[in-house]
């Protein structure tokens, strides 16, 4: 009988133990259960990569509408199938602002570890880099006048031996598009 006393006695103690230990976690299961008390749903997880796919996706939705809507939803799918259908997502109550601070205000790290205020703010976008830069076709630009009809654009390619070669000829079309394409722009505006 006392062998039996000590083995309840003994699963009783290792029982408060666990749910002792356990216990210090309980912080984040509280901030759950007050950001559910506060939103009025229980939040699915989102991460920040969810949001900036769907605001790359659509990008005349402000972020806060788009985090809302996915801890709603949890889905990325879901989250765009409403904006298609209705052509806006709701805006999210002042609750979700005292839990989640505004885009604008905090700060995102970007890929390459430079921080910086929101993406969709447009004084922080910066100046995307023309297709002249980006190809450093500088020196094509400034001495040589090109017609549409000298430069045959996108035409069919001679297949080459080597892959260096091919990979030569590739650029020369692309830069030879773009300079055509530039030459059509400023033709136009002339």
């Amino acid at each position: 009988m006392s062998e039996v006393v000590n083995a309840i006695v003994a699963v009783a103690v290792i029982f408060f133990i666990f749910r002792w230990a356990t216990s210090g976690s309980s912080s984040s299961s509280d901030e759950r259960r007050s950001a559910a008390a506060a939103l009025g749903f229980r939040p699915k997880p989102v991460t920040q990569e969810m949001v900036n796919h769907v605001h790359a996706v659509f990008p005349n939705i402000p972020p806060d509408n788009i985090r809302f809507d996915l801890l709603r939803t949890g889905s990325i799918e879901l989250t765009s199938n409403k904006i298609l259908e209705r052509g806006f997502l709701e805006a999210p109550p002042p609750a979700y602002y005292t839990i989640y601070p505004r885009a604008e205000a905090s700060a995102q790290q970007l890929p390459d570890g430079s921080n910086t205020t929101s993406v969709s703010s447009p004084s922080s976008s910066a100046k995307q880099p023309s297709l002249i830069e980006r190809y450093n076709l500088h020196d094509r630009v400034d001495g040589v006048n090109f017609t549409p009809d000298v430069i045959e654009v996108g035409g069919k390619a001679k297949w080459e031996d080597t892959t260096e070669k091919r990979e030569a000829s590739l650029r020369e079309r692309k830069a030879q598009m773009i300079l055509a394409a530039r030459q059509r722009m400023l033709a136009q505006t002339e």
